[in-house]
């Protein structure tokens, strides 16, 4: 495991992606409502990629075909955008983008509800956000890489809740993906020592059923083996002498 810790410098640069990341996603938000397709919202990606002089960190990673993941109901990640999955009213979708500017890669993560979801639905996406901001605020000077996945776990599982094991979080940099690896489950005080200048992308993927994914024939698209409802959120994070600091707000 190498890692890569960055400058202040670095992090500014990560900073300014991270920001054209955030604006992408609140313009596909602003588009999400019943009777869009997901391939729209993928071409809402793909203008705002060409209008801030970026380029896409998922087109073509290991293949994959579009700009965008928009992950519907029971799809956890990676789902891909298509022409026939119309949005409808009662939906979730997650949404994850990323993108290099000047070397350095942005990636972030959120779930959104289509018009009026259910209770149960709408207290899915809530916990979910939580664990990543639960999960953020363990991201300090001293803490341990576990202490994070251990905010996530322990905050869904008492509302009854599973965590993902099967994807996980990831250091991120010049590349999308760095070590360390950063599950969203763990136990406090082990791990890697959080130092000054590690940028993290957080992602918890908690599942309203089970913990148990299957990736579908297309390769990509990973759903809850009991076909319950999946959310997900990510921020990426850069570990500071003054706390964390969120670079994918907006």
């Amino acid at each position: 495991m190498k890692i890569y810790l960055k400058t202040p410098e670095e992090i500014g640069k990560l900073r300014a992606v991270n920001r054209i990341v955030a604006a992408i996603l609140d313009e596909i938000e602003a588009a999400v409502k019943p009777g869009v397709s997901t391939l729209e919202l993928n071409e809402i990606a793909d203008r705002g990629i060409k209008k801030h002089g970026a380029s896409s960190a998922f087109l073509n990673y290991h293949g994959y075909p579009a700009v965008l993941c928009t992950s519907v109901n029971e799809v956890v990640v990676h789902g891909i955008p298509r022409s026939d999955v119309i949005l409808k009213e009662g939906d979730i979708i997650g949404i994850d983008f990323g993108c290099f500017k000047e070397g350095f890669c942005g990636d972030s993560a959120r779930t959104l509800c289509v018009g009026k979801v259910s209770r149960e639905a709408r207290a899915l996406v809530d916990a979910t956000r939580e664990s990543l901001a639960r999960a953020i605020d363990h991201c300090v000077v001293g803490n341990r890489l576990q202490d994070i996945g251990w905010a996530v776990q322990s905050y869904v599982e008492e509302r009854g809740y599973s965590v993902v094991r099967s994807f996980v979080g990831h250091g991120i940099g010049r590349a999308m993906h760095e070590d360390p690896a950063v599950p969203n489950y763990g136990t406090p005080g082990r791990g890697l020592r959080l130092k000054p200048g590690l940028v993290l992308a957080i992602e918890p993927m908690v599942n309203a059923g089970l913990s148990d994914v299957e990736v579908k024939d297309d390769k990509w698209t990973a759903v809850t083996k009991d076909g319950s409802l999946s959310a997900h959120f990510e921020h990426s994070v850069a570990i500071t002498e003054d706390g964390p600091l969120i670079l994918s707000q907006s």
